[in-house]
């Protein structure tokens, strides 16, 4: 009998069907419970301890970037408009994001993806000067070869950006999904939906928060599971198990639908020092990989 796949996926529409079967084809598939999903990802660059994982996008440009044997799928498992993401606590005054420079902004990490995107986006479409905040991180990457830089401060062990937010300690945080449930939390782009609209509107560019990954053994040795794994995502798909956000497709399939978002993120990921070179979209995808779903 062929050999496990170990696999790490969070409970999405799209997964859900697949994480109720026990093989891919002829190989027996076993799900693993990690979360939240953020703690795969550590083990899985450093350690390849998976078979097949969830990945988000920046730690995964950065284990490209320091050829760690892991590839990526092009299959959007979780992607969401950013804007929205940097919030401030009214209590102690609303700031906008030319109020932000001098300030202290939270992050959970400086190379957190909604981090990059939304950095990325106040940079860009702002003007907002990224060096002349105070970032307070609270994890290291993922990736072990990348340090932050010298403009984010370590937190206090024990501390997390939303607790400091709602304290006061902090003027600001980029919080996804551990945003806290606080009617004082307000965003710092004043609207985030119009912006976010006319966002895409302008860049045709999908926000890519997590991919699936898969170590290139299993590429090497059991590449018909890989390519059916694939092919049941696709299918999920055409049952309607995708999420849409403002009519926009948040789960692309295959490259050429994702392309030009793989590009953004690169390019704020360069430009912020997250990654020491820049990537083209084409090296992300092992050649048994790149031209799948399309």
């Amino acid at each position: 009998m062929p050999k496990p796949i170990r696999a790490v996926l969070s409970d999405y529409p799209l997964t859900a069907p697949i994480k109720q079967l026990s093989a891919l084809g002829d190989t027996p598939l076993a799900f693993e419970s990690v979360k939240p999903v953020s703690k795969a990802f550590r083990p899985m660059v450093r350690e390849s301890a998976f078979d097949l994982s969830e990945m988000a996008i920046v730690t995964y440009l950065q284990a490209r970037a320091y050829n760690k044997p892991i590839w990526l799928l092009p299959i959007v498992l979780l992607a969401r408009f950013q804007h929205r993401c940097i919030v401030c606590n009214s209590e102690h005054g609303i700031l906008r994001p030319q109020d932000l420079k001098g300030r202290t902004v939270g992050v959970r990490a400086f190379s957190q993806t909604t981090g990059a995107w939304v950095r990325g986006i106040l940079a860009s479409e702002y003007g907002v000067d990224l060096d002349a905040i105070k970032w307070i991180t609270y994890e290291d990457a993922h990736v072990s070869e990348y340090a932050d830089p010298a403009s984010a401060i370590r937190a206090r062990k024990g501390t997390k950006p939303g607790d400091m937010l709602q304290s006061g300690e902090i003027d600001a945080a980029i919080l996804g999904n551990d945003l806290p449930d606080d009617p004082r939390l307000v965003p710092v782009i004043a609207d985030p939906a119009a912006d976010a609209k006319a966002w895409y509107a302008n860049r045709k560019v999908t926000p890519i928060n997590h991919m699936v990954v898969v170590t290139e053994e299993l590429l090497e040795n059991d590449l018909g599971a890989v390519q059916a794994f694939a092919e049941l995502i696709r299918q999920s798909k055409q049952q309607g198990k995708g999420v849409s956000e403002a009519g926009i497709d948040m789960n692309p399939l295959g490259v050429r639908t994702m392309s030009q978002s793989l590009e953004q993120i690169i390019s704020y990921s360069l430009q912020q020092g997250l990654i020491p070179r820049c990537l083209e979209v084409e090296e992300l995808f092992h050649d048994k990989t790149r031209d799948l779903l399309t």
